[in-house]
């Protein structure tokens, strides 16, 4: 079994482990999020997303992202923190930080088969729709109904103090 920090890559690294995943035959999806505060939605998400192909690789949002993102008061966990929490899944293989408000930069990259989304996207919403159309990866719809989330168990949390 591998230790969570060793699956965490610069994108170069990551760019090198996919070729060598690819020459040997296997399939990539890509799931990317925030992860702030992990819940059962974000396990359900990635292991959903680890079954549409034979190695998932997670983006994970940057601080200055996040912010950007969700606003001044978040990310509450640091990017990298973040990435070793989501490592430490089984069923997640490596793991990247990105800068950006989507993963276009990170799908050209990586190239990946399947582009796995969140419940609270359609196939037609998800962000980098084009990009995954224009390079010939396909789409999919991962996890639960979206029940949980981050910014909720942040207000309950606040709410209680």
């Amino acid at each position: 079994m591998k230790r969570s920090a060793e699956k965490i890559l610069d994108v170069d690294a990551l760019r090198d482990r996919i070729v060598a995943a690819r020459d040997a035959g296997r399939t990539i999806a890509l799931a990317n999020g925030l992860f702030d505060i992990l819940h059962v939605g974000h396990l359900r998400y990635l292991e959903s997303a680890g079954s549409e192909a034979d190695m998932l690789v997670v983006g994970i949002n940057s601080d200055r992202s996040a912010r950007e993102l969700k606003g001044p008061t978040r990310p509450i966990v640091p990017e990298i923190e973040r990435a070793e929490l989501v490592a430490g899944f089984d069923c997640v293989d490596l793991v990247t930080v990105f800068d950006g408000a989507t993963v276009e930069n990170l799908l050209r990259i990586c190239r990946p088969d399947v582009h796995c989304k969140g419940t609270d996207y359609t196939t037609e919403t998800v962000p980098e729709a084009g990009v995954a159309r224009e390079l010939g990866i396909r789409v999919a719809i991962c996890g639960d109904d979206k029940r949980h989330s981050s910014r909720d168990i942040i207000s309950r949390v606040k709410n209680e103090s």
